[in-house]
């Protein structure tokens, strides 16, 4: 068996995830190296799932009988538990989303219809980059065709790296909002935050920073990043679907607008004007997503006693690993980083002229989980002249035995195809 260092005891730790155990087309031991696109769940988030629909089911806020209470208390301890998570100076600061899409969804439409000095009109300009996956591009075009806003974006170096060169020219005094992913989904490369918001600030424009990819395997502490927004998903961090996070400062969420009308988010109303919640609960219309809350909240005390630092060094050794196996793969191109210096622990590839999609699904018949496609960055592929690629991504239950696997799977692959 490989022994790097700085791993965690996978063996222990996979044991808390039962669907590791599954068994795959015919007995083929599950290889599931598709976690950037969803994380599997131990079963300490599996259990507070179902305890929280057996024992405390309720609607939170509204009552006064003792499942409410409870669930309310629930609710709001998974609040405190994600503002502790992340560094936030105030759990009032939280947002709860269903996903990281509608977190930045909701950035783009507050400044909308903002006031000054936060509006987006047809005199400002909306800055992203071109390795966003779509979640992070698509708001930013709607929001720039409804108000006549300029959208500029980053280019890509050939590396897999953002091309800062241009940064006085793309960030400029007509910029209110530059929204960029932390860690890319399809490239595995770690954007450089601090010289991003550095020159963000020098002009006075906001920062929107998604962590859906950084969330899960490092320590993330908004206050450090100087963000203005921050946005992550539950899914991919051990959480259930449907949870999502909007961090934002609590000067900026009390000076914007909602984004959504609705029961809970009101103080008061007539036939004629409403006045609304102070934050968070602002921007949280309607029944919110309660048991998924629970779920992050257990998800987040499952990572924490391990160790979130712990968690990256794991990620980093899987991945120099990775990274060192699959360049030994005849006619394999690594789309991103070639190193695993500032990477995350996706990595994308082609494989010779064979389209990804059989590649993919030759390593399925193997047992192995890879994703195939754009990976919702299809400009990304666009900019790399290639249809899409396979991509491997790993997780704190990540062996390299399964690195092995894939390996041995990607021969599999080139002799099936000749």
């Amino acid at each position: 068996m490989t022994q790097l260092p700085g791993l965690l005891d996978t063996e222990a730790i996979r044991k808390d995830f039962p669907i590791l155990d599954r068994q795959v087309h015919d007995g083929r031991k599950l290889v599931y190296l598709d976690n950037a696109a969803t994380s599997q769940k131990p079963r300490q988030v599996l259990d507070a799932l179902a305890e929280y629909y057996e024992r405390y089911n309720a609607n939170v806020h509204r009552g006064v009988h003792v499942l409410a209470e409870e669930a309310t208390a629930l609710y709001e301890g998974a609040r405190d538990k994600v503002a502790e998570f992340v560094n936030a100076p105030s759990r009032d600061e939280v947002i709860f989303t269903k996903n990281a899409s509608e977190s930045l969804n909701l950035v783009a439409n507050m400044l909308g219809w903002a006031d000054e000095p936060y509006r987006v009109d047809h005199e400002t300009e909306i800055v992203i980059t071109e390795m966003e996956h779509h979640s992070n591009i698509v708001p930013w075009q709607l929001l720039a065709q409804r108000t006549g806003a300029k959208l500029k974006w980053f280019g890509l170096t050939d590396d897999g790296r953002l091309d800062l060169s241009n940064i006085d020219e793309i960030i400029t005094e007509k910029t209110k909002i530059v929204s960029f992913v932390l860690v890319s989904n399809i490239l595995g490369t770690v954007n450089p935050v601090e010289a991003i918001v550095r020159r963000a600030q020098e002009v006075g424009a906001l920062v929107c920073v998604d962590a859906s990819q950084a969330a899960p395997h490092m320590p993330l502490d908004v206050q450090a990043l100087q963000a203005d927004f921050v946005a992550f998903t539950g899914h991919k961090m051990c959480g259930p679907t449907g949870i999502g996070v909007l961090w934002g400062r609590q000067e900026l969420l009390e000076d914007l607008p909602p984004f959504l009308g609705g029961g809970e988010m009101i103080e008061t109303v007539s036939m004629s004007s409403s006045t609304y919640a102070p934050a968070p609960h602002k921007f949280e219309a309607g029944t919110p997503p309660i048991a998924q809350a629970v779920g992050l909240g257990a998800a987040i005390d499952y990572l924490s006693a391990i160790g979130m630092d712990k968690v990256l060094a794991h990620e980093h050794a899987i991945t120099e690993y990775a990274v060192k196996r699959l360049t030994e793969v005849p006619d394999l191109r690594i789309i991103g980083p070639a190193t695993a210096e500032d990477r995350g622990a996706a990595i994308s590839f082609t494989l010779g002229d064979i389209h990804p999609h059989d590649v993919g699904q030759v390593l399925d018949e193997q047992g192995i989980a890879v994703r195939v496609g754009h990976h919702c960055a299809r400009p990304v592929c666009l900019r790399y002249g290639i249809p899409a690629t396979t991509r491997a991504s790993f997780y704190l239950y990540s062996t390299p035995a399964e690195i092995d696997a894939l390996v041995d799977g990607l021969e599999h692959v080139r002799n099936f195809f000749g």
